[in-house]
């Protein structure tokens, strides 16, 4: 250990002495003479530990710029040329033009994390007192020692950091993987027109998915795979019981006309009523219905701009305005605009798009139309193409042409 005095501790001019600096100066003189350390993988470590040390990007650029000022790559415990002194003009230069003050408060956050320490002279000055043979007898200005000190527990520290991201990252996929398969066997559910409360488990998912914070915990990313597994073996079991366990011969009767499941969801001759049906969120419509954003200026955030691009997108179908008004009596102005995205979204998959208006509106009028269905069947018909845009029919229509 160094005798006392030969090392100052307190800070120039009218800085207090903070007591912890005691913890780090005994690190240091406990620390093994001769230890090396790569220097720049202790800064590499550093940089992964920023969040938990809560260090800026700015403090990490100046310890970069201080460690720059070490003549080798390699730290040594205990070696006359492990305290630096750089002048504040050169300083300021690697740290490309950094205000003083800017640099003060940096340099303050590196000491306070006990990453250095300051050796400061009797005036402040940085400077280094040299032996006749040109060798530094003494140096005052910043002491890396605490790097060499404390390697091991910046590199613990470092390795639980990269684990805990490669968990949330593990996390993030499984919540990813577990959404789609939940949003999919849904949509099978609904296309198959099999029974079930399948609006009820899509508030479910919707429920799980806007309880996921933006910054996460592994725990609590964990809880939500959880509730999501949980989801999704109730929803596996709902099909599993309802499809056979060979596939179908490729012969086999359809359930219904492709054309028809394709954007109503609604088997034929099924029979369900709207009535008391919950509404489709606009995030869902959209997410399953994206084309008809093109059609507006900026973005659509409401009902009634989802509303407002139907009626431009309307006559370009050549659904005639007699059908939209009938559709819009029978299923009110926000589903029939639903419907008119979802017929965008389904391109030439609808030969006469009026003509299926038209049979939609009596559908619903005869409580046999279902809007959940029909938005969760152009969701995982898209999902199924890879989520790409359907062939357009528009330049195919000319506006004269009404049905």
């Amino acid at each position: 250990m160094q005798v006392f005095g030969q090392n100052p501790m307190s800070p120039f001019g009218g800085g207090a002495f903070a007591p912890w600096v005691l913890k780090i100066q005994r690190l240091v003189s406990q620390c093994e003479p001769g230890k090396p350390v790569h220097k720049w993988q202790i800064f590499r470590e550093l940089c992964e530990l920023k969040s938990t040390l809560g260090l800026s990007d700015r403090a990490l650029a100046v310890l970069n710029a201080l460690l720059t000022f070490h003549p080798n790559t390699v730290l040594t415990s205990g070696s006359a040329d492990i305290v630096v002194f750089p002048s504040n003009r050169q300083l300021a230069l690697r740290t490309h033009g950094m205000a003083p003050s800017t640099l003060r408060r940096h340099i303050a956050a590196l000491v306070a994390q006990g990453i250095v320490l300051r050796r400061d002279s009797a005036n402040g000055k940085r400077f280094a007192r040299k032996t006749p043979a040109g060798e530094i007898e003494q140096a005052f200005g910043f002491d890396l020692s605490p790097l060499v000190a404390r390697a091991e527990e910046f590199a613990a520290l470092a390795h639980s950091a990269r684990e805990r991201l490669r968990a949330l990252a593990t996390h993030r996929m499984k919540i990813s993987l577990a959404r789609r398969d939940i949003v999919k066997m849904i949509a099978a559910g609904l296309d198959a027109g099999l029974p079930g409360d399948w609006a009820s488990y899509h508030r479910r998912y919707q429920t799980i998915v806007a309880a996921i914070p933006r910054t996460s915990s592994p725990r609590e990313l964990e809880l939500i795979v959880a509730e999501l597994n949980e989801l999704g073996h109730k929803v596996h079991a709902l099909l599993d019981a309802a499809f056979p366990s060979t596939p179908p011969s490729s012969d086999a009767t359809p359930l219904c006309d492709p054309e028809e499941r394709s954007v109503t969801g609604d088997p034929a001759g099924g029979h369900e009523t709207a009535a008391g049906e919950r509404d489709v969120p606009l995030a869902l419509v959209l997410e399953a219905c994206p084309d008809i954003i093109d059609y507006v200026r900026g973005d659509i955030h409401t009902l009634r701009d989802l509303i407002a691009a139907a009626t431009i997108v309307r006559p370009m179908l050549g659904i005639s305005p007699s059908a939209w008004a009938e559709a819009c009596e029978a299923l009110g102005r926000e589903t029939a605009a639903i419907v008119v995205a979802a017929i965008l979204q389904r391109g030439v998959a609808i030969s006469s798009p009026g003509g299926y208006l038209r049979n939609l509106t009596r559908r619903a009028q005869a409580g046999q139309f279902s809007v959940w269905r029909m938005v969760m069947a152009v969701h995982g018909a898209r999902r199924g193409a890879g989520a790409g845009p359907a062939p357009s029919r528009l330049p195919s229509f000319s506006p004269g042409r009404k049905t």
